[in-house]
């Protein structure tokens, strides 16, 4: 049997991501890279070899349970695990990991976001084997660590005990701070003994389960209550119960920075979390003048842009320098690539003039 499993956390809405991800089709479900495949489906394909597809679970919102069957036809029903309600990842990861513990006590797990880029494939399931390797027998929590490029106040940092043999083997991790402010995360960079927290987690199942116990009760005992449940007609309602009675937390802040068997595996495969529109501009092809452009786009004079319009319509730029401009189902946005955190607030706005814009 391979007790290998994968969980897929395709839950979240992606509002930096707008008018492209909306609450009733966010970006996981989007082509962005214009590849043919959208982003839920290459997460699924990158964990080809390492698992059968019988053994990946979709954690998402009830809302995009066609979604997923659609997008992803091998998994069944018992796959695609719904919540009633977002209470972030703690809750989501529990879930699905009591959900497998029911059918394999030996299950050693990985968990992924489903909105991820990784351009290095080979180096990326290298990585996830090294991983695997190490938690398969051990009671450790491992995740995944990036190279820090900036410092960057959206990221979980985590600073690890080097060794004398970093061949990607799992090195103890001495803290793990989510999302710091500005000046600290300065400090993490010149330190140099911070990496980015790549929000890949590797576990045995017994492993979580006993961290869950240890740092998040509650949660374990609601969980816990499920095994009953779990592949039977009884598990929806009995998961409506439980999402009412816990509370929204996130793994990082719940477990992982309280645990004291985190380690980390120090990564390199063409990683982003693509939360941004500036992110989706870094990971793509440009043209001769920086542009990223998809859609039937003329451009004169413009540069450092990204454009993403729909194919059957005719768009026109001329004088634009570091903008983005996104067209997508009746919403038409330009804004300064530097000013993207801005998107937010144009999505609050839109909410108000109702909710087709959002």
């Amino acid at each position: 049997m391979n007790h290998t499993y994968v969980i897929i956390m395709a839950g979240g809405v992606g509002t930096r991501f707008w008018p492209f991800s909306r609450t009733s089709y966010p970006k996981q479900f989007h082509d962005v890279l214009g590849t043919g495949r959208t982003l839920l489906q290459q997460t699924a394909d990158r964990f080809d070899g390492i698992c059968p597809s019988e053994n990946i679970f979709i954690v998402t919102s009830s809302l995009y349970k066609n979604l997923c069957q659609q997008q992803l036809p091998q998994l069944s029903d018992d796959q695609v695990l719904c919540e009633p309600i977002a209470r972030n990842t703690a809750p989501c990861i529990a879930y699905a990991c009591y959900k497998i513990a029911q059918r394999d006590p030996e299950a050693n797990i990985v968990v992924a976001p489903a909105d991820h880029i990784i351009l290095k494939q080979d180096d990326f399931q290298r990585t996830i084997r090294t991983a695997l390797a190490a938690t398969q027998d051990q009671d450790i929590l491992v995740t995944l660590g990036i190279q820090p490029s900036r410092p960057d106040t959206g990221y979980g940092y985590i600073q690890y005990i080097p060794a004398a043999n970093t061949e990607q083997a799992p090195l103890r991790v001495k803290t793990f701070t989510e999302k710091p402010h500005l000046e600290l995360a300065r400090q993490f960079l010149e330190s140099g003994e911070f990496v980015w927290n790549a929000g890949i987690f590797v576990w045995n199942v017994q492993a979580i389960i006993r961290a869950f116990e240890a740092y998040l009760p509650e949660v374990a005992e609601i969980f816990e209550e499920g095994r009953s449940a779990y592949y039977t007609d009884h598990e929806a309602a009995f998961v409506d119960k439980a999402y009412s009675l816990t509370k929204s937390v996130s793994i990082d802040n719940g477990v992982m920075e309280k645990a004291d068997n985190v380690y980390v595996v120090l990564s390199d495969f063409g990683w982003s979390d693509l939360g941004t529109w500036k992110s989706l501009y870094e990971v793509s092809d440009k043209n001769d003048d920086l542009n990223v452009i998809d859609g039937h786009i003329m451009l004169y004079d413009t540069k450092n842009c990204i454009i993403k319009t729909p194919k059957d319509r005719l768009v026109v730029v001329n004088g634009l320098d570091g903008f983005i401009v996104a067209e997508y189902d009746n919403v038409l946005m330009i804004c300064r690539k530097e000013e993207e955190q801005k998107v937010k607030a144009f999505v609050a706005d839109a909410k108000e003039r109702g909710a087709e814009f959002v």
